[in-house]
């Protein structure tokens, strides 16, 4: 571990993810004859989903406080009124068609990261104008899925 936070995954898409790493190691012991650049991507996915898990924290919903951070779904209001609603985690750690997926890393996650109901976050976008979003509302993943 490079000492980075851990990572949200359900579940479901936790043992998901262990199942493609096994078919992965399964596919990278077998014969060689693969293109090289196919059987570097596979070699690439494999430390990516080793280091993925290594750092999943599954199962744990987030703290019913709030609070933004991995795991919640958030409400926003944009500037130009428009709202929206999303997980905030990674896309292959949550098992979500519904749900547009935003990363904690992306410029509009690490706005919102830690922000309470009513703040007001700015980010930049790659034009480099600054957007204003406020959180409406943060519920843990699962509750949120208890709501539909």
């Amino acid at each position: 571990m490079t000492g980075i936070e851990g990572v949200w995954l359900t579940q479901d898409a936790y043992e998901r993810l262990r199942q493609e790493l096994v078919e992965l190691r399964a596919a990278l012991r077998g014969p060689a004859g693969e293109d090289g650049e196919f059987a570097a991507g596979r070699r690439l996915r494999r430390l990516e989903l080793e280091e993925l898990l290594d750092r999943a924290v599954v199962g744990q919903a987030p703290a019913d406080d709030g609070i933004a951070e991995p795991g919640m779904v958030l409400t926003v209001r944009f500037d130009d009124e428009q709202t929206e609603t999303f997980l905030l985690g990674r896309r292959d750690g949550a098992d979500t068609d519904e749900l547009e997926v935003y990363s904690p890393d992306s410029p509009l996650g690490s706005a919102l990261s830690g922000a309470r109901p009513g703040q007001v976050c700015s980010y930049r976008v790659p034009s480099g104008d600054s957007v204003s979003v406020t959180l409406l509302e943060a519920v843990p993943y699962g509750m949120h899925q208890r709501r539909r």
